[in-house]
């Protein structure tokens, strides 16, 4: 009778701890679900914070809009298309294989040395006047 007595507490203090610890469980993953929206909140105000700066206006309509103030004058780079480039693009020259690559890093440092001591004698000449490129046939 006894075993059959504490059978029965052992199953029923089971079943509460299941529901206790599935509880935690959820309490844990609510804390932390409103930390991340007092996160996003903090971002948000923040953001509403810099929207009141009158110099952070004018940045973002420059930036934004290509707008100007009086007097001033804009320029905006085209690429050979035409297009205005985007503030994301860049100019890089292409990657020059000199065939170094295939070369011992002793053999390459060596060859560095010897560049070093015999500088490249055609320099480019300076540009004068920079030509726009020629509309495409449409």
């Amino acid at each position: 009778m006894l075993v059959l007595v504490l059978a029965v507490l052992g199953v029923s203090y089971a079943s509460s701890l299941r529901a206790y610890l599935e509880q935690k469980h959820h309490i844990d993953g609510l804390r932390t679900s409103i930390a991340e929206s007092q996160a996003a909140i903090d971002t948000l105000e923040r953001e509403q914070k810099r929207w009141k700066d009158p110099a952070f206006i004018e940045a973002q309509a420059r930036e934004r809009l290509g707008w100007v103030k009086i007097g001033e004058t804009s320029y905006q780079v085209i690429d050979e298309d035409g297009e205005p480039l985007s503030g994301d693009d860049s100019l890089t020259e292409a990657p020059v294989d000199d065939g170094s690559q295939g070369r011992a890093w002793w053999q390459r440092v060596w060859g560095s040395v010897e560049a070093a001591g015999t500088p490249p004698q055609d320099k480019p000449e300076p540009v004068d006047r920079i030509r726009a490129p020629r509309p495409a046939d449409r």
